[in-house]
């Protein structure tokens, strides 16, 4: 497939303050009071009083007009809480969104910081209602941390974001690092559908929320809950990268840009490189408008700025992480399978079930027969390539309907 390098978007111009607003910070008010014009008789209030009074109305007024400037200063129209360790930083843009409680115990910061590794290294997963519900897809992803080999530790570094409420109230019951990415003016509690407004506004928070986790000098594991974990995956990771990816179709060289990335896993180092891919990534939303983080991944991977900034991109091997796409062959070598390829949470469900129970029997297997065993998976049965197709839209590719 030929491919053409992409401009890369032009950034925004920064909005101008009001004139009078301008004027308003950057004038001291210097009250004015004739001897012949006082509003009250000198012998009765002395001028320090009025004195007082200039000043304390000119103090009100600078407070409202900051406070007025923070919320002009938004980018979009929806109203987010700003977490309190980034409302004062350079970073203007963040959007991220804190448990109103105003509990310290569940602020971002301190939740990475309890549930990170050594190296500073986390594993995210996001969660809405739809998802959270008991006997559903979270049950299904912790499970399999609990019966992986080399997995259940991994569980004491995994923060779980919650984008509704009752999602972090259910996270809260069964896991120890929670957090609550609520955004005021979107409702993500239900199933998002594969390319509908909700689904592609809940991937766009997605990439910006890791971007701000890069700058908090956190590295991550972003993982998708419909994602089992039967291996640790660190040992199968690239020393040398910056940006690694799951993939739906691997050509079996990771350095191969022609690779069918999948967004729903990924290992992410925090340095300068990938907090600008990550910024460069959520700007080209504007770009590429009505097309998901992974389509537009596709795009801006070509892209002259990724060569430009240094960044080491590396493809992982769909031998060791899997999908319903792509299944991993091997189950001697498998860490991780992906529900992608597949259109409904009933389906996901259905064969997810049925993966976990493949796996179970593999662990039941002597060691003699799981080395010789060409035992192979017995999924996807509900989830097809058939199911996406009828899904698809007239205006998308059956190709760009399979990055799910």
């Amino acid at each position: 497939m030929n491919t053409v390098p992409l401009l890369r978007p032009q950034s925004t111009t920064r909005r101008q303050l009001p004139v009078t607003t301008k004027q308003l910070l950057r004038t001291r008010f210097t009250p004015s009071f004739p001897a012949s014009t006082s509003m009250f008789p000198e012998s009765n209030v002395p001028r320090a009083v009025l004195v007082f009074v200039a000043i304390s109305v000119s103090v009100l007024l600078l407070y409202g007009a900051a406070d007025s400037l923070r919320f002009q200063s938004s980018s979009s129209g929806y109203s987010f809480n700003i977490f309190p360790s980034l409302r004062n930083s350079n970073n203007s843009d963040s959007k991220l969104s804190i448990n109103d409680d105003g509990d310290d115990d569940y602020k971002l910061e301190k939740v990475l910081k309890e549930a990170a590794m050594e190296d500073k290294t986390v594993i995210i997963a996001t969660l809405n209602e739809a998802w959270a519900a008991p006997n559903t897809i979270i049950d299904l992803f912790l499970e399999s941390f609990r019966i992986g080999q080399g997995t259940r530790r991994l569980l004491n570094h995994l923060v779980i974001v919650a984008l509704d409420r009752k999602a972090y109230k259910r996270c809260m019951e069964f896991h120890a690092h929670c957090f609550a990415l609520v955004t005021q003016g979107l409702d993500f509690h239900d199933e998002a559908y594969f390319m509908t407004p909700a689904y592609l506004e809940m991937m766009w928070r997605r990439i910006d929320f890791l971007r701000s986790v890069l700058q908090m000098g956190y590295n991550f594991v972003f993982t998708d809950a419909d994602i089992m974990w039967f291996r640790d995956p660190f040992p199968r990771f690239y020393l040398d990268a910056d940006f690694q990816i799951a993939c739906d179709h691997f050509l079996g060289n990771s350095s191969d840009i022609q690779n069918r990335p999948n967004g729903g896993f990924n290992y992410v180092k925090s340095n300068n490189r990938t907090i600008e891919f990550y910024k460069f990534w959520y700007s080209s939303r504007e770009t590429y408008p009505g097309y998901h983080d992974q389509d537009v991944l596709n795009f801006i991977k070509f892209d002259p700025f990724i060569e430009d900034l240094g960044l080491k991109m590396r493809f992982l091997d769909t031998a060791f992480f899997g999908g319903l796409c792509e299944p991993s062959k091997d189950l001697n070598l498998v860490c991780t399978m992906h529900a992608n390829c597949c259109y409904g949470l009933d389906s996901k469900l259905h064969d997810l079930r049925i993966m976990l129970q493949d796996w179970k029997t593999f662990l039941s297997l002597p060691p003699a027969l799981k080395r010789s065993s060409s035992m192979l998976w017995t999924v996807p049965q509900n989830c097809s390539l058939n199911s996406l197709r009828r899904y698809d839209s007239p205006e998308k590719s059956v190709q760009q309907s399979l990055q799910q």
